[in-house]
C-alpha cells in the first residue's frame, strides 16, 4: 500500500499492510526542536531548523522530508499561518519579550526556548458587554492566513502518496477562552457568569468557523483528515463533569463539526489529552472519526483493552504511546515492546494509527523516537501478532 491508501483503510476500520504512524505534521504530533536537530545528527541529515506555523515560541519543528521519510510517517500537514502583520511584528519584537498571537493572547518567555502561556487579554470580563468592547478579535478574512494552502495541498494530492492531514492553527473554544482569561479565572466564570462563559465559548467558535471556512475553501477536495480539539482531561479524571461539558461545549463542538461536515468529506480528528473516556460517547455523536492522542498513563485511558471493545468499532484511535514515561525515560527495547503492545490492543480490525501522546518533547531521547518509528516496521505489520 502507498502511505495514504494505508491511512485511508485504517481510518475506515479496515486492516491496512501495517499500522500507519502519524508523527510530525501539527502541534498535536510533532517533535520540538532539541529531539528534532538529535534525529537529523543520528540519521545524517542536514536541513534548517524551521518551525512549524513559523512560531519558534511554539517550539515545534517544521520536519524535514528526509527526516519525515525516515520515520516513516505515513501523513503529510497542510497548515495555516498567523496573519503577515503578527508574524513580523513577532520577528521584530524587543528579544525575550512576550510574543502576542493574533487574538490579543500570548506566551511569556521563562527559560532559554521555553515559552508559557501567560498573556491574557480578558481576565476581568464578566459580561457579554465586556466582549463587544474588546478591540483586538482577529481578523479571519486576512489572506495571509491561507495564501499558501491551496498550493501546499495541490502538491500533496497530485503526488498522491500520503494522506493530507490539514491543520489549521486554533486553539479551539475551551482552550481559547483560557487564553483569553487564563484557566483559574474562566472555570469560575462558568459557575459564576454561566451565560457570560457561553457567549464567549459561542464567539470563540464562530470565529473558528470563519477561518475554518477559508481554510477548506482553498484546500478544496485536496484533504483526507481535518484536524480540530480541545484539551479537556487531567491525569484522573475531567478538567470540567461530563454535564457541564454537554450544557457549555458539546453544542459549540458539535457545530463546529457540522460545518466541517457540511463543506468536506475529510474525517475529523478530535485531540483532547488526559481521561476523557466519558466523553467518547459523545464525541462519536457528533461526529468525530478519529481520537487523539490516546493518553495511556491518564485515568481510564489506560485501559486499552475497554477503549477498543468499547467504542473501536465507531471511532478509530492516533496515538497511545506514552510521552510521560516511556519515552523519555526508557530504554529502546521498552519502547519497542509498549510499541508493539499497543499496536496489538488498538490495531487488530483497522482503526489505529501509531503516534506519541501529544507533541514528543525536548526530554525524549531521539533514539527512542526512532525507536518507535522502527517498531512499528517490525511489529505492525498484519496480520498482527504473526
Amino acid at each position: 500500500m502507498t502511505p495514504r491508501e494505508r491511512v485511508l483503510a485504517a481510518i475506515n476500520h479496515e486492516e491496512p499492510d501495517r499500522v500507519p504512524v502519524v508523527i510530525g505534521v501539527s502541534n498535536a504530533t510533532g517533535i520540538k526542536m532539541k529531539p528534532y536537530r538529535g534525529i537529523k545528527e543520528l540519521i545524517g541529515v542536514k536541513a534548517p531548523d524551521d518551525y512549524i506555523y513559523d512560531w519558534p515560541e511554539l517550539g515545534t519543528a517544521l520536519i524535514d522530508e528526509d527526516t519525515m521519510r525516515r520515520l516513516h510517517s505515513d501523513v503529510r500537514g497542510v497548515l495555516d499561518l498567523e496573519p503577515e502583520t503578527v508574524r513580523q511584528w513577532n520577528k521584530e519584537r524587543d528579544p525575550h519579550s512576550d510574543y502576542v498571537d493574533s487574538w490579543g493572547s500570548g506566551q511569556t518567555e521563562i527559560g532559554p526556548d521555553d515559552w508559557y502561556p501567560n498573556v491574557h487579554p480578558l481576565p476581568d470580563a464578566t459580561t457579554p458587554a465586556d466582549l463587544d468592547a474588546y478591540d483586538d478579535w482577529p481578523d479571519m478574512s486576512d489572506p495571509t492566513r491561507v495564501a499558501h494552502v491551496r498550493e501546499a495541498a495541490s502538491r500533496l494530492a497530485k503526488e498522491n502518496q500520503y494522506a493530507i492531514l490539514a491543520t489549521p492553527w486554533l486553539l479551539f473554544p475551551f482552550e481559547r477562552a483560557h487564553a483569553m482569561q487564563g484557566m483559574d479565572v474562566f472555570l469560575l466564570n462558568m459557575i459564576e457568569h454561566p451565560d457570560f462563559a457561553r457567549v464567549l465559548l459561542q464567539r470563540i467558535g464562530d470565529y473558528c468557523k470563519q477561518l475554518m471556512g477559508y481554510f477548506l475553501q482553498e484546500l478544496g477536495d485536496n484533504v483526507d483528515i481535518i484536524k480540530i480539539g480541545d484539551d479537556l482531561g487531567t491525569q484522573k479524571s475531567l478538567m470540567i463533569s461530563p454535564r457541564m461539558y454537554r450544557n457549555f461545549l458539546k453544542p459549540v463542538h458539535a457545530d463546529l463539526i457540522g460545518f466541517i461536515k457540511e463543506r468536506t468529506s475529510a474525517k475529523v480528528f478530535f485531540h483532547s489529552d488526559g481521561d476523557v473516556a466519558p466523553l467518547i460517547d459523545d464525541f462519536i455523536e457528533i461526529g468525530v472519526d478519529i481520537l487523539n492522542p490516546i493518553q495511556t498513563n491518564a485515568g481510564s485511558m489506560s485501559d486499552l483493552a475497554m477503549l477498543k471493545k468499547r467504542f473501536g468499532n465507531n471511532i478509530a484511535f492516533c496515538g497511545g504511546i506514552d510521552t510521560d514515561r516511556v519515552l523519555p525515560l526508557g530504554s529502546v527495547d521498552d519502547v519497542r515492546q509498549e510499541v508493539k503492545r499497543v499496536m496489538q490492543t488498538l490495531g487488530p480490525g483497522g482503526g489505529y494509527m501509531v503516534g506519541a501522546v501529544h507533541t514528543v518533547m525536548n526530554d525524549v531521547p531521539p533514539e527512542n523516537v526512532l525507536a518507535m518509528v522502527d517498531a512499528v516496521e517490525e511489529f505492525g505489520h498484519y496480520p498482527l501478532g504473526s
